[in-house]
């Protein structure tokens, strides 16, 4: 024995009864489903929204991330002019000491603008 119902086949001649509870069911799956459709309306707003938003936050953190590697190379390339820059103010600064010496100053007429002493000939030699 099987204790399973079988399903009765509806025959296309039997009429539903139109009482006051099949009404009240059929209104109630009415709502129902206009409820399940604007739930479902209602979160794919919100998943367009979310997306959107996922986007324009991706965007704004790729633009920026562009921004700031391009910062950084900029930053470099002034770190690499600072340092020629003080390697030159440094020799500057040692020249300046220099100058201020009398007898590099009279070194350096001598060999530069050919000044002598009073009695001092000057020869120059060829390099070669």
């Amino acid at each position: 024995m099987s204790l399973k119902r079988e399903k009765p086949t509806a025959a296309p001649e039997v009429a539903s009864i139109r009482n006051d509870y099949v009404r009240s069911v059929e209104r109630k799956e009415k709502r129902q489903l206009a409820h399940k459709v604007r739930l479902f309306r209602r979160l794919a707003v919100f998943g367009l929204i979310v997306l959107l938003a996922t986007i324009w936050i991706g965007t704004t953190i790729y633009a920026q991330s562009q921004t700031i590697a391009e910062k950084e190379q900029l930053r470099e390339e002034a770190q690499i002019s600072l340092k020629e820059v003080k390697k030159e103010q440094a020799q500057l600064e040692e020249q300046i000491i220099l100058l201020n010496d009398d007898e590099y100053l009279a070194k350096l007429a001598k060999k530069e603008l050919f000044v002598s002493e009073q009695g001092e000939i000057i020869f120059t030699l060829p390099e070669k």
